[in-house]
């Protein structure tokens, strides 16, 4: 199934798709690689590296106006899965002051994300490659674009993350980094003979890309190992520190990695397009920044949440109004195991010597605690109390807002039912 909805929401192609009958009517080159289907589609074999090259270059040319060239033993990038990164990279630096500067590791022979993010938001880039064909390859790519005063591309040794890279800008603080790392860890790993569940279809898509571009010792976990090593050391050189990941076992790790290094600032996405998913991860040393939800988040605060609710049959409850609304703050448990807790009251009493009362007091003592403003600041949950009229019964709900374990909220309704329920059964 496709997961083009899943795309960022900015996402040019979410819900445009290319038309592949119009690019071809435009654009030769594209045309020889368009298919018809036996539905009478338009259609292109994205397991023919030619095909994907060109649809590429076409969509760089037609949607931004982009001239590029890429050679096929290079990585060929994909558009619509690139844009999606540089749609989350603006979600991170949103609000930041102008201009924005980043960093792309291993820009590679296309040099996308510098050439997209210059030219959809006047971005500057530095751009490392350690690839000599990457590198040629890349600085032409800018150069026949006229992008030269935006996008820096630097030769790098093999092995240069972000340290070395950034020994002569030791003044410029950057807004970012971006990097597609190398995947695999080695050719059996690439062709997915250890990796890939043989339960999966195989993939849709050829996979193009130079040793150094695809394959690193490690893969791609030990890679971004190393970025979050030089990020330790760097710290707030950069303001946000981000990769892009091949696969999902990898982001538990590296998270874990992360907290750690007491890294106070860490989010996650993912990265939809066609049959492919991507996750990115993104870390920050900067204690002010705001950071987007990661997709889970966002799904679950968007599914509508239903609040426990319970029916009290035949109670009268004389009030002016037919609904009733109370925001609680519970900050001591007290409503689980009450009847031990009246029994452990009562034992305690007795064992207490009683002493004499004094004169002129009385036997009764009554005493109020109030909950001290320091208590409410460390709470268990907060949650919307409704208290209605429906259809001659009462309906009490409780609506979840925030706090330690949704748990607690549950045995908090169980025990009010149980409270109410016994209450009207004596009346």
């Amino acid at each position: 199934m496709a997961l083009n909805k899943s795309m960022h929401p900015r996402n040019r192609y979410k819900d445009k798709p290319p038309d592949f009958g119009y690019l071809a009517s435009k654009y030769p080159d594209f045309q020889q690689h368009v298919h018809t289907s036996l539905t009478g589609r338009p259609v292109v074999n994205f397991k023919e590296p030619e095909a994907v090259r060109a649809l590429t270059c076409t969509l760089l040319k037609e949607d931004f106006g982009l001239t590029i060239q890429i050679p096929l033993e290079r990585l060929i990038p994909t558009v619509p899965l690139r844009l999606n990164y540089i749609h989350w990279v603006e979600d991170l630096i949103d609000g930041q002051k102008q201009p924005r500067r980043g960093i792309d590791i291993g820009t590679g022979a296309s040099c996308i994300y510098p050439l997209l993010g210059a030219t959809m938001n006047g971005w500057y880039f530095l751009a490392t490659e350690v690839d000599d064909i990457c590198f040629d390859y890349a600085t032409k790519n800018v150069e026949q674009n006229n992008l030269s005063d935006l996008i820096k591309v630097v030769k790098v040794p093999q092995k240069t993350l972000l340290m070395d890279a950034l020994k002569e800008e030791t003044e410029i603080v950057y807004d970012f980094c971006m990097c597609n790392p190398p995947f695999f860890a080695n050719q059996l790993e690439a062709k997915g003979v250890n990796s890939r569940n043989s339960r999966r279809p195989p993939p849709s898509s050829v996979n193009t890309g130079g040793v150094t571009e695809i394959m690193a010792e490690g893969g791609e976990l030990e890679f971004v190992k190393k970025i979050i090593h030089d990020s330790l050391q760097l710290k707030k050189r950069l303001r946000w520190y981000s990769c892009m990941l091949g696969k999902k076992c990898s982001l538990a790790p590296l998270k874990e990695e992360l907290r750690k290094q007491g890294v106070p600032k860490v989010t996650h996405t993912e990265f939809c397009q066609g049959r492919t998913m991507r996750w990115a991860l993104a870390w920050s040393f900067y204690d002010d920044m705001m950071a987007p939800s990661p997709p889970s988040k966002r799904r679950k605060l968007e599914k509508p949440r239903k609040p426990l609710s319970f029916r009290v049959l035949h109670k009268h409850v004389p009030c002016r109004t037919q609904e009733q609304s109370l925001f609680l703050t519970a900050v001591e448990n007290t409503w689980i195991h009450g009847r031990q807790k009246r029994r452990e009251r009562l034992r305690q009493l007795r064992e207490l010597p009683r002493a004499p009362p004094c004169p002129g007091t009385s036997t009764q003592t009554s005493t109020i605690s109030a909950v001290s403003p320091s208590s409410v600041e460390q709470f268990l949950f907060k949650c919307l109390l409704n208290v209605m009229c429906e259809e001659g019964d009462v309906v009490v709900e409780l609506h979840w807002v925030e706090g330690q374990n949704k748990d607690l909220m549950n045995q908090l309704c169980t025990y009010l039912k149980n409270t109410l329920l016994k209450s009207v059964a004596k009346s």
